[in-house]
């Protein structure tokens, strides 16, 4: 093994790290080196090692490290590309001699301590690194952090180090490589950095093109999201109260966005760079100069060999004996690229921007961000590159995303679309900035839809500024809309087209909004992927019935609609058993079709009365026995202990259907029907000890003084007030209350006193 043979060349099991091994005199000879390297298969790399740190001492010449660092660059290099190919996959259970012997003789302190070195000495007169230096340091260290466990997480524990790595950005000759490096070292780093901490940020920043903006934001992402935010759903809610509860203050992602939002210009910038055309991104002479980094921005040497044929063929057909200044002419030419490779690059960068508006747009600062991006018009400009960038047919590219396999199907291309449908979704949720999204002419035909319902228009519409909206024949949403509806069944991209449709519903229902998707053909496309193409992926389901809900509710026209679709006792079967395979999913739509069946009962018009008596969904939803089915399964399909964010939305479901039994005087009727569903179950107080446990939780949630209530008023059009009455009600102590959950649990049975953190 080369890690035995490496710490015996001492004749001693302990010995020194390396940097200071080499400071201690006679302690080894160039001759026992070599002898040890033939045998140990070092390919030179101590004795190199060695002569780097005599060349790097304070006032050597360090001209010379350079010429030592060129012979050791390939040797680790090698190691490096093999391990972004495609045979990474193979190259997974071996080993890199190379780099893994680089750092066991002290090869990456003795790095860091060349490029800190200026930083460091206490001399009037700063020791100068060359930029050729500089660059081969950061080089060798990214490919030993790629090849050698534990050297990424070595240096993110050095503070210093990755505070002292964003000064080297300022300088564009080895801004790629440091943003390259720091990227990986953050992304093992315990603990986020505070961007306040980062010397002359706002300075650095400004200082930044287009292009280095696009890259930097690769790095801003890992500093202001929130950590394991893909899994969020997961989470119990109870982990997350207690956790919040010990973190009182805003957290160091929280802390950082107001950071970014504090340094000028910053938004405004990144929003030109999202709406960029292809034909306006900046120069690709400068881009073709930079090709040879590419494969350690993109993690895949292909793109590196594909662009180097690219420039050298263009080489080749440009004429030698060209004068002067017709070559200046003909520099332009040569180094222009295909323009699939441009739209690529276009592509990879608007990545980044996106995801960090977006996650902006989530933030404790979401109203401040969503003034300046109004302001700076990125939705019309993303409308304007719809069609030609961001939903144009993807390409086959073999282009992965840094951090992923080759196995994994996210191309740029397919992340480029997920990541613009979560940012109108991000946009889109409870804002009434919502309505850019559409152009004049549909605003009109908002107010148009409003007028001839005889119902005010929502102030939102009558409040947009007609100059920050769309241009063009349609509207982002319209554009949305049309290429989902084109969508094949199995695609991706269903689940984010139903969310971002589905948050521009979200809030208090607008009857205006709801017959503007109708008109389009929405709510048939929907029931067609639910019932025709029997859908059966969960997630695109559980968007697909959130959607309908949002779509359907106290809107009579689209119980009319769903009801001339849904037109056979065969579809409607169909329907119910795609609603019954997951309550979970479909818990959402059981409470819209609940409260638009209330709200139609309390309504004479004839069409109301018309359509209550021919809907099947309305009619089956009328009946008791079907609601307290529902109300039997949604209570027995969740606990506290298992409750998420994702799952909740259930117990919100049963409280609905108990609230409007009560405004009827109802309410024992379902609790006695509970009790017997219990008995016939033989679990006597089973479901009702669980509904009182959920509900004690539900006070302990929803009642915390953060705590935003507005959503299950706006979801509900029911006061917050009368939410938290019914819950009292329902948890009375009074054995004697005909509408109290312990009357209706017998003694032997009663458990409503466990702690919630009891399994």
């Amino acid at each position: 093994m080369v890690q035995a043979q490496a710490w015996r060349w001492s004749g001693n099991e302990t010995c020194l790290p390396w940097p200071r091994v080499l400071s201690t005199s006679g302690m080894i000879t160039e001759a026992f080196l070599k002898e040890r390297d033939k045998q140990a298969k070092w390919n030179g790399i101590p004795l190199l090692l060695q002569k780097l740190y005599v060349n790097s001492q304070p006032n050597s010449d360090f001209s010379k490290c350079q010429s030592i660092l060129k012979e050791i660059s390939p040797l680790l290099s090698m190691e490096a590309m093999v391990f972004v190919t495609e045979d990474r996959k193979f190259s997974q259970e071996s080993t890199f001699p190379n780099t893994y012997t680089f750092d066991l003789f002290g090869g990456v302190d003795l790095l860091v301590e060349i490029l800190m070195r200026p930083t460091l000495t206490t001399q009037k007169k700063k020791q100068k690194i060359s930029d050729d230096l500089t660059k081969d340091c950061l080089s060798i260290l990214y490919n030993t952090c790629i090849c050698t466990d534990g050297v990424t997480k070595r240096l993110a524990e050095r503070n210093d180090f990755v505070l002292f790595l964003f000064t080297l950005m300022t300088n564009r000759k080895t801004f790629l490589q440091t943003a390259t490096l720091i990227e990986d070292i953050l992304g093992v780093k315990k603990e986020m950095i505070r961007l306040e901490d980062i010397p002359n940020l706002a300075t650095l920043v400004s200082s930044f093109d287009q292009q280095q903006l696009a890259n930097f934001c690769r790095i801003l992402a890992v500093t202001i999201s929130e950590l394991d935010t893909g899994s969020d759903d997961k989470h119990t809610l109870l982990a997350k109260n207690a956790q919040q509860k010990k973190n009182l203050g805003p957290t160091r992602a929280e802390i950082n966005q107001a950071t970014l939002l504090n340094i000028p210009g910053f938004i405004e910038r990144l929003c030109k760079l999202a709406t960029r055309k292809v034909s306006e991104s900046t120069g690709t002479s400068s881009f073709l100069q930079e090709l040879e980094e590419w494969y350690t921005w993109l993690d895949n040497a292909l793109v590196l060999d594909a662009l180097m044929r690219v420039a050298n063929e263009e080489t080749e057909h440009s004429s030698p004996e060209s004068s002067d200044e017709s070559g200046v002419a003909n520099t332009s030419s040569r180094t222009q690229l295909p323009q699939s490779m441009k739209i690529m690059h276009e592509i990879m960068y608007k990545l980044e921007v996106l995801y960090v508006l977006c996650v902006l747009l989530m933030g404790r600062q979401r109203n401040q961000v969503h003034k300046m991006i109004a302001e700076f018009k990125l939705i019309p400009g993303l409308n304007n590159l719809f069609d030609k960038l961001i939903w144009r047919k993807h390409s086959t590219s073999t282009l992965v995303l840094h951090g992923h396999n080759q196995n994994c199907d996210c191309s740029p291309d397919i992340t480029l679309k997920i990541q613009f449908l979560r940012l109108l979704q991000s946009f889109s949720d409870h804002h009434e900035n919502k309505y850019l999204l559409l152009n004049s002419q549909e605003l009109n035909e908002l107010s148009a839809i409003s007028l001839k319902a005889n119902i005010p228009e929502v102030d939102a519409v009558v409040n947009t500024d007609r100059s920050l909206v769309c241009d063009g024949k349609r509207g982002l949403l319209t554009r949305l809309l049309q290429v989902m509806k084109k969508e094949p069944t199995e695609s991706s991209f269903r689940f984010w087209q139903a969310r971002a449709v589905e948050s521009f519903l979200r809030g208090a229902t607008s009857y205006a909004d709801q017959m503007f998707l109708l008109k389009r053909g929405l709510l048939e496309h929907i029931l067609y992927c639910i019932v025709d193409s029997e859908c059966k992926s969960r997630d695109v389901l559980q968007s697909y019935f959130d959607l309908l809900g949002e779509l359907m509710k106290f809107n009579i026209d689209a119980f009319k609609r769903f009801n001339k679709y849904i037109n056979t006792d065969e579809k409607f079967q169909v329907f119910l058993s795609q609603i019954n395979s997951s309550l979970v999913d479909s818990n959402m739509l059981v409470r819209c079709i609940t409260l638009s069946l209330d709200r139609f009962e309390n309504q004479s018009d004839m069409k109301v009365v018309h359509v209550l008596s021919e809907c099947r969904l309305l009619s089956y939803m009328y009946q008791m026995s079907n609601r307290t089915t529902f109300l039997f399964r949604l209570i027995n399909i969740i606990h506290v202990q298992t409750l998420t964010q994702e799952n909740v939305s259930c117990l919100n479901t049963s409280l609905v259907i108990l609230m409007l039994a009560r405004r009827k005087d109802k309410l024992p009727g379902y609790l006695n029907a509970l009790q017997k569903m219990e008995y016939d179950e033989k679990y006597p107080g089973f479901i009702l000890n669980n509904f009182h446990s959920l509900l004690r939780f539900w006070q302990q949630h929803y009642l915390h003084k953060d705590k935003d209530s507005t959503c299950l008023e706006n979801s509900s059009c029911i006061s917050f007030t009368y939410w938290k009455e019914t819950v009292s009600i329902l948890l009375s102590p009074d054995r004697t209350s005909p509408c109290a959950l312990v009357s209706y649990i017998e003694e032997p049975y009663m458990d409503i006193d466990r702690n919630f953190t009891e399994e």
